[in-house]
């Protein structure tokens, strides 16, 4: 596994770009992250998550214009884009009726895409590195406790995981609350 630390994020951010899988820290847990554009790259997160693809995954961001592209504006009031807006940057993730930029193998069989605009400075400077937002998903075989060190990370893939950003999580117990921004529904508290 090649590691990279906060010194080299823009080494990890070209790697994400040439179609690498990378592991890196979050609010809470470690992420298994790709260009969400890259369809290979997705497919191989799967298999490394023992996870099917129609389950879809979040996209984690730097701001709000990273996330912008993959929002139905149309469908979204100025009030709830108000009350996202300033839960961000943060640990709140919301699903939101996705634009047609959205990428089919991203959603999964969801008609939403789940979003959040981090306030954790690793993962935020990754994404800014990176020039975009980054697919998010829980770092584990599917079924396990997600990894909060890079050990577990070794243990858990071995060889089979891509890379790493070995740096600090953020201090959370849990992972991101999730809410529905049509209905305000708690999804994941």
């Amino acid at each position: 596994m090649c590691r990279f630390d906060r010194s080299s994020v823009g080494d990890a951010a070209v790697f994400l770009r040439e179609g690498g899988v990378l592991a890196y820290p979050t609010e809470a847990v470690f992420g298994l992250g790709c260009d969400p554009h890259d369809e290979a790259a997705l497919n191989r997160l799967f298999a490394l998550k023992e996870r099917p693809p129609t389950q879809g995954v979040l996209l984690i961001a730097a701001d709000f214009e990273q996330v912008r592209p993959y929002i139905d504006f149309g469908r979204v009031s100025d009030k709830v884009l108000a009350q996202v807006r300033a839960s961000w940057p943060g640990p709140n993730t919301w699903i939101f009726p996705r634009s047609a930029h959205v990428p089919a193998w991203v959603a999964g069989a969801h008609d939403g895409i789940a979003l959040r605009v981090t306030s954790h400075e690793p993962a935020a400077a990754l994404c800014q590195a990176f020039g975009g937002a980054l697919v998010s998903t829980s770092a584990n075989p599917h079924g396990q406790p997600p990894a909060r060190d890079v050990a577990t990370l070794e243990r858990y893939f071995g060889e089979r995981l891509e890379a790493a950003l070995d740096a600090p999580l953020g201090g959370l117990d849990r992972p991101s609350t999730i809410r529905d921004a049509l209905s305000g529904a708690m999804i994941r508290t």
